[in-house]
């Protein structure tokens, strides 16, 4: 893999692990949250993450 894919997963896990480590109270809350929303709303807002994080990239390049 490429030196700017490997550094990308590595600011993913970063990002992703940042909520929990510092809030982590609030994290579960958040996922209890979402846990109890319909399947089709998760999906939605799944959808829209990944549409705003492929402009930012298209952005960015």
């Amino acid at each position: 893999m490429s030196q700017e894919i490997m550094i990308a997963l590595g600011l993913l896990l970063v990002l992703e692990g940042f909520l929990p480590a510092v809030m982590p109270k609030a994290w579960k809350r958040m996922m209890w949250e979402i846990m109890k929303q319909p399947d089709n709303s998760v999906r939605i807002g799944g959808f829209f993450s990944m549409l705003a994080g492929l402009l930012w990239i298209i952005w960015v390049i």
